[in-house]
C-alpha cells in the first residue's frame, strides 16, 4: 500500500479501535479502576501522556505503527559497547569499531558483511590505492 492508502485504511479501520481503548483507558482512571502506582496504572497514564504521539500513524500518511527498526539498530549499538568491555587494547577496540561500523553499513545497504568483508581481503592490493571505491554500496563494481 502506498503511505496515502495505508492511511486511509487506517482511519477506517484502526481509528474506532483506538477510540474504544482511549475511552477504557479514560474510564480507568477516571472511576478508579486501576491503582495509579501498579503497572497497569502506570502504562495508562503513559498513555495518556504520550497519546498524540501514539497515534500519529491516523494522522500523517507513512508514519510508521512502531520504531523497531530503529531499536534494533540501537541493540547493535549496545551489544557492541558490551562486547568491547573485553577489548585488552585501544588498538583492538579501535578495529572492533572499524568493523561494527563497516558491518552496520553493509546492513543498511542490504550487502551480506561475511562476503563484503571476504571481498576486502581478496583485494586488500587494489583497496589500499583507492578506498572509496571498496565502499559497501559500490565495490561489487570494483570485483576482480
Amino acid at each position: 500500500m502506498t503511505p496515502d492508502d495505508r492511511l486511509v485504511w487506517h482511519k477506517e479501520h484502526s481509528c474506532p479501535l483506538i477510540a474504544d481503548l482511549k475511552s477504557w483507558l479514560d474510564r480507568q482512571k477516571d472511576e478508579n479502576l486501576v491503582e495509579p502506582n501498579s503497572g497497569l496504572g502506570k502504562a495508562i497514564t503513559y498513555m495518556n501522556n504520550h497519546w498524540t504521539k501514539l497515534t500519529r500513524f491516523l494522522e500523517v500518511p507513512g508514519a510508521p505503527l512502531d520504531y523497531n527498526i530503529c531499536e534494533r539498530s540501537l541493540k547493535r549499538c549496545i551489544q557492541h559497547r558490551k562486547n568491547s568491555l573485553f577489548y585488552k587494547t585501544e588498538h583492538g577496540a579501535y578495529i572492533g569499531d572499524m568493523f561494527m561500523s563497516l558491518i552496520h553499513a553493509c546492513n543498511l545497504m542490504c550487502v551480506n558483511p561475511f562476503d563484503y568483508l571476504v571481498t576486502l581481503i581478496k583485494n586488500s592490493l587494489v583497496l589500499f590505492k583507492d578506498p572509496s571505491k571498496w565502499m559497501p554500496w559500490n565495490y561489487k563494481a570494483n570485483e576482480s
